[in-house]
């Protein structure tokens, strides 16, 4: 009778035990397709020079990811970008990239990532083109490029069974070729600050 009492005892520590391991792993609890909101800073100039100029261009962005591997430190993450810049125009950014995500600490995390994207770039004021010797408007519409982003991350991740967020803030530098003729390749960068919304 002790035995089984001690051994009903024995199991029922132990399956505390699994249970709570079970309630803190980041495996269990993570869920793929998190929403993922972000504010953007949007820049024409080379990576960490003159970072002020970020702030007066704002816009939004949306998108989400799914984890690549079961320990969830390698995602792909899809994201659309709207921006407003006075200076060298608006723009509509899609793209996608893959990133690593190493632990720092139990709740911190950074990220390095890079990916392919498609960025329709307007014009910041009317243009004109010449035509049978005389030049007729174009208008201000976008012009098309592929661009490549290359980005770091750092965040909080408090991983959660129930609905938690995730915030981060991120600076990215696009690579954007066949920009015009006589500048074939330039450099834009992104100050992003946003938050994963990983639902239950």
């Amino acid at each position: 009778m002790k035995n089984k009492i001690a051994a009903l005892l024995l199991s029922c520590c132990l399956t505390g035990q699994v249970q709570a391991q079970t309630d803190s792993n980041p495996i269990r609890t993570y869920r793929n397709f998190p929403i993922i909101l972000t504010a953007q800073f949007h820049s024409l100039t080379l990576p960490f020079k003159d970072l002020k100029s970020n702030f007066a261009n704002v816009g939004l962005g949306i998108g989400t990811e799914v984890s690549l591997n079961k320990k969830h430190n390698w995602v792909q993450q899809v994201n659309g970008v709207w921006y407003r810049n006075r200076t060298v125009g608006n723009g509509l950014l899609f793209y996608t990239q893959t990133a690593w995500r190493p632990k720092l600490s139990s709740v911190f995390y950074a990220e390095v990532k890079a990916g392919a994207g498609y960025m329709l770039a307007y014009r910041p004021v009317e243009s004109y083109k010449p035509e049978n010797g005389d030049w007729v408007s174009v208008g201000n519409k976008g012009k098309g490029l592929v661009t490549v982003p290359v980005g770091i991350s750092v965040g909080y991740n408090k991983y959660s069974a129930h609905t938690y967020l995730s915030p981060f803030v991120s600076y990215q530098l696009l690579v954007l070729p066949n920009y015009n003729k006589s500048i074939p390749i330039i450099p834009e960068t992104l100050l992003q600050a946003g938050v994963r919304i990983h639902y239950k």
